[in-house]
């Protein structure tokens, strides 16, 4: 029984960690640049949620069964109030294709045209003011009307095409 616990307790770690990692990523400038993490919070989200609801019903103890089920519950609202396909074609990160500025002052701040590929249904573009925190965590806002008069901006206008794409 006690390996069920720790099991239990290990799958709810990971589980809000995923959900921390995604609320973050929806409701703030704060965005995750690694493909292979972000994929991982929003699928975990999504297979997660409905596995580990069960989970808890059926392995929890009667005490803790009420605090274990409130998250997966209202992430499975959430879910469904926001719709499982836009979650799947907002797990694609956004690939740099130019860097339109960079801050004379801060190399880590720049002005960069982005793209992320939604399948089939194309690609969204974007240009954006981002201040990278690592290379795997960005925070991003919109950029300022008046930026070309702005002396900490230089034009760089240097192509980087992380998409791979012809003409971006």
């Amino acid at each position: 029984m006690k390996k069920r616990t720790k099991i239990l307790t290990i799958l709810n770690s990971i589980y809000v960690l995923i959900v921390f990692f995604f609320l973050l990523s929806e409701l703030t400038s704060f965005e995750v640049k690694n493909q292979a993490i972000k994929s991982f919070v929003y699928f975990g989200l999504l297979s997660g949620t409905p596995i580990l609801l069960i989970w808890n019903l059926i392995i929890s103890k009667s005490n803790k069964k009420m605090i274990t089920t409130i998250l997966p519950i209202l992430m499975l609202i959430g879910i469904f109030i926001i719709g499982p396909m836009k979650i799947l074609y907002s797990s694609s990160t956004w690939k740099t294709q130019i860097i339109k500025y960079q801050n004379g002052h801060l190399n880590f701040k720049k002005v960069e045209f982005q793209m992320q590929d939604v399948g089939a249904l194309g690609y969204n573009k974007r240009t954006v003011e981002v201040i990278y925190l690592t290379n795997v965590f960005m925070l991003v806002s919109n950029v300022e009307k008046d930026i070309e008069q702005r002396v900490e901006w230089v034009k760089v206008d240097k192509e980087v095409n992380e998409l791979g794409l012809k003409n971006p």
